[in-house]
């Protein structure tokens, strides 16, 4: 039984759209590629399918495993349309746009354009991390300036991370998968999270008595540059929290970024949620104060082919 053995066969309809193949997904969705049935125009469908929760029955329709009980399924399937009204409200140039959103084979489905790029994520697999400074203050602003958008309608995030990522032509980044977006009360008031993927989350994202609020959406963040520089996930919370050998990434890497760039790294990954950016303002603010980034010179094209010919001159 595979992955997404769950998933809807391609050509089925669902309300205007025509599934075309699957694309990927998680434990709580299953995302197609699809386009509409009076025209060309090609989407993003996500579709709400907790494997563990939920099955495929007749006429596609998805039911909760367990009958007796399907709060755990429903739950899932109403936060799953709060995402797709959140996405709704955000008009953001570094936001995925939603085109619409509705229930059908009793579960829920949030239409999505389709943008040309690639997943973050797999470009730092593909590189080994080691992205250069130059692409990494193109990603950093405008991942915060997507934050902050989201900030300002007073929600969190909480699940930025490279996987989430999508970039675009020139390194211009969009941030998908809201699933784990929620209210922010403006305050540090307890919210205790399930969602928390390890690297990325900050530790009052999985403790009991945690408290949440845009500081906790700047350290994703700070984790998602940090993971684009050393090539994967930094420490989980907890292990940083027990023992934290995690080195300071002005200390880390100072032989190929700039201190200053660094800096802001470590200040938006401090472990203290007290001690880090409080909003996307202040980080945008210390930001913008970055100097002008000095390229390395470059050598001179066929310099050391040029040398080996004199050599081999000079023996001859």
């Amino acid at each position: 039984m595979t992955q997404f053995s769950n998933a809807l066969p391609a050509g089925t309809q669902v309300d205007d759209y025509i599934i075309d193949s699957v694309l990927g997904g998680g434990g709580f969705s299953i995302v197609y590629r699809a386009h509409h049935k009076d025209s060309e125009q090609t989407v993003v469908i996500k579709e709400y399918m907790p494997q563990k929760l939920a099955k495929r029955v007749a006429n596609n329709h998805i039911a909760s495993i367990n009958s007796i009980d399907p709060d755990s399924f429903n739950k899932g399937k109403k936060l799953f349309f709060q995402e797709a009204s959140s996405l709704g409200m955000l008009k953001h140039p570094n936001i995925v746009r939603v085109i619409t959103f509705f229930p059908a084979n009793n579960t829920n489905y949030m239409v999505m354009e389709e943008v040309k790029g690639v997943n973050l994520q797999s470009y730092i697999r593909k590189y080994e991390g080691n992205l250069s400074e130059k692409l990494l203050r193109v990603i950093l602003p405008e991942l915060v300036s997507g934050i902050r958008a989201i900030h300002q309608q007073k929600l969190l995030h909480l699940d930025i991370k490279p996987g989430n990522v999508h970039l675009r032509a020139g390194g211009i980044p969009l941030l998908l998968d809201f699933g784990a977006v929620r209210e922010s009360h403006g305050s540090r008031l307890y919210d205790c999270r399930v969602v928390a993927t390890a690297g990325f989350a900050p530790i009052e994202q999985i403790t009991d008595r945690g408290y949440l609020g845009p500081w906790t959406d700047i350290y994703a963040i700070g984790a998602t540059i940090r993971s684009c520089i050393e090539g994967k996930a930094p420490p989980p919370a907890q292990e940083r929290k027990d023992n934290d050998k995690m080195v300071p990434a002005v200390k880390a890497f100072k032989d190929k970024y700039s201190e200053e760039f660094l800096k802001i790294v470590d200040w938006a990954m401090e472990f203290d949620p007290e001690i880090r950016p409080q909003s996307c303002e202040q980080l945008m603010e210390e930001i913008a104060k970055l100097p002008e980034l000095k390229e390395k010179p470059k050598k001179k094209p066929g310099l050391f082919k040029k040398l080996a010919n004199t050599l081999n001159k000079k023996v001859m």
